[in-house]
């Protein structure tokens, strides 16, 4: 019998852990920060209405805005409220970050083709045959892995380099910009010219770093950023 098999311990069965309601809130929060519906720099609703809201009580409500105050994604004001905090570039190396709004896309943009130029120039002069073997298998399913296969492609550049910080800034803004990007390569599945143009850019990226051309790797690397962030801000971002 059952009751016998666990007695004697035959039956190994996995622990079951239960959320805790406070989570769940908390998630759900998140996601209507994520989606829109709560936006940023917005008044969150009451402490009751939350309640009423999720059919939760107000320890769980009071629980996840302390959780979610301590991870810098809302704050409190003493008589006020709590309000959902707006995108600020000074906690990109949090573990938490809110969806950048255009304006943040362009700041980070800026960045980006700032530190990705310089990081494609030392790529092209330090990269290994290991790195382009990297690359290449990138490449080759990039088409596939969509996001993830382009934040692999600026991660291999970057590994390129051998310098760990430019390793770390790439990999968190391109984190912070997470929610853009695979927007961005929804919509670029739609339109086979933009796929190309990409496949492309990319390409001549890749090329430039093989043949150890700095200045080349530079112009192609800077091209690619412009095209990608005229794209964003154009047809995805204004639709948001």
């Amino acid at each position: 019998m059952m009751s016998d098999r666990i007695e004697s311990g035959c039956v190994n069965v996995g622990k079951i852990f239960t959320k805790k309601v406070s989570e769940t809130v908390e998630e759900e929060i998140e996601k209507m920060i994520e989606s829109g519906k709560f936006q940023s720099g917005e008044k969150l609703p009451s402490v009751r209405e939350l309640c009423d809201l999720f059919g939760v009580g107000r320890s769980a409500v009071r629980d996840a805005i302390t959780t979610l105050k301590g991870k810098g994604t809302v704050y409190v004001k003493q008589g006020e409220g709590t309000y959902i905090c707006e995108f600020d570039s000074t906690k990109l190396f949090t573990n938490h970050m809110l969806i950048p709004s255009c304006e943040d896309i362009k700041d980070l943009f800026q960045v980006r083709k700032i530190l990705e130029t310089g990081i494609a120039e030392m790529a092209a002069s330090n990269r290994s045959v290991q790195d382009l073997v990297r690359m290449e298998e990138i490449l080759s399913n990039l088409c596939i892995n969509g996001w993830e296969g382009d934040y692999h492609f600026h991660m291999a550049i970057a590994n390129a380099t051998g310098n760990k910080s430019l390793i770390q800034l790439v990999q968190t803004i391109s984190t912070t910009m997470k929610k853009a990007m695979i927007d961005f390569h929804r919509y670029i599945q739609e339109n086979e010219n933009i796929v190309k143009t990409m496949d492309e850019q990319h390409d001549k990226i890749y090329e430039s770093i093989k043949m150890g051309n700095p200045i080349k790797a530079n112009q192609s690397m800077i091209n690619h950023l412009h095209y990608v962030e005229e794209i964003l801000q154009n047809n995805i971002l204004q639709k948001v």
